[in-house]
């Protein structure tokens, strides 16, 4: 594992208040619909899909098309231009596998806009919500040929959520030690 940068752009909700107002404009508008686009579509098509056409199969195709298009465009697009994060898998002469983390330095001229920063990690976190909801959802009402599709979902959805949390805090210690910070400092908050 390897992460590149050391800075890095806002998450959600964070913002830099020396470049707040002439960073508050959407600079990709289009990148930023594509972004919440092929989410939201593959969403509303599971739940609407009885109601749109009543095969099976022309529903899980167009879900699985839209889930797959979501991916490529978050992994692929919207995350480097919208908050200047992107990773990857990269495979050595050796045949291993590492995973590369890379993020934007902040003090570069192309600095993310806030707004676009706020749409990425909504679209990237609300939505695999989603997809926890569908999966039990379908568990419980025993509706087991949709199984397939909602943990696809899921896990596309989960990847990209993953990566990219990844580029933002760093390495696996530094996630822990970053939920553990959050967390000691809520309790002494409440005391």
């Amino acid at each position: 594992m390897q992460r590149q940068d050391t800075q890095d752009a806002p998450l959600f909700g964070e913002e830099d208040e020396n470049n707040q107002t002439k960073r508050s404009k959407m600079r990709h508008p289009l990148v930023s619909f594509f972004h919440l686009f092929f989410r939201t579509s593959a969403i509303l098509v599971y739940l609407f899909c009885e109601i749109l056409s009543g095969r099976f199969v022309v529903c899980m195709v167009t879900i699985i098309l839209l889930l797959s298009c979501d991916f490529w465009t978050v992994k692929n697009v919207s995350g480097r231009l919208l908050v200047g994060l992107r990773w990857w898998n990269q495979v050595d002469e050796n045949g291993t596998s590492h995973w590369v983390f890379e993020s934007k330095k902040t003090d570069s001229k192309n600095t993310t806009s806030s707004a676009e920063s706020r749409v990425f990690w909504l679209g990237l976190l609300v939505c695999p919500i989603f997809w926890i909801l569908f999966v039990f959802s379908t568990v419980f009402s025993f509706n087991i040929k949709w199984l397939v599709v909602v943990i696809l979902g899921l896990v596309l959805q989960w990847a990209n959520l993953y990566g990219y949390v990844r580029c933002k805090v760093g390495g696996k210690s530094n996630l822990r030690n970053m939920a553990k910070n959050y967390l000691s400092v809520q309790i002494l908050k409440r005391w």
